[in-house]
């Protein structure tokens, strides 16, 4: 006769969450090289891309952030990233929001700043995904 011993089953994040999340970076990678671009040839097309891919990004980071609050009430499992991951998803999505401001001056009054805050916003937004994809919920055992 052989015992098994109990198994518990460890599940990722949600699969749209998975999808919102994993969206904002090549968003804000693009309105980064965007704005790269605008510094180099200072063709005003390149900032109105920037300004409509942080658009984009700022939707799919504020969808993640609900996501993550939702994951808050229904997470069995408490960590120390579990609250972590929310607050920075806040802060891409502010410093988002602030990175749109200041892409809706004047194409020549954006820079250096605009650039600066995009290459923030898309490193943050990698450790935002990082966390995201790392954090681990236990399920149910069996």
């Amino acid at each position: 006769m052989s015992r098994s011993a109990p198994t518990t089953y460890l599940s990722g994040i949600h699969p749209l969450h998975a999808l919102l999340l994993a969206s904002t970076f090549p968003l804000f990678l693009g309105a980064t090289l965007s704005d790269y671009a605008y510094s180099q040839n200072f063709h005003i097309q390149w900032s109105t891309f920037s300004s409509w891919l942080i658009a984009g990004g700022l939707v799919f980071a504020g969808l993640a952030f609900l996501c993550a609050i939702i994951g808050l009430f229904r997470a069995g499992h408490r960590r120390g990233l579990v609250l972590v991951y929310p607050l920075l998803l806040l802060v891409i999505w502010v410093l988002g929001f602030i990175n749109a401001l200041v892409h809706a001056r004047d194409a020549w009054a954006m820079m250096p700043t605009g650039l600066i805050l995009s290459i923030i916003v898309t490193v943050l937004s990698v450790a935002a995904i990082w966390i995201g994809f790392s954090r681990r919920t236990v399920g149910a055992t069996s």
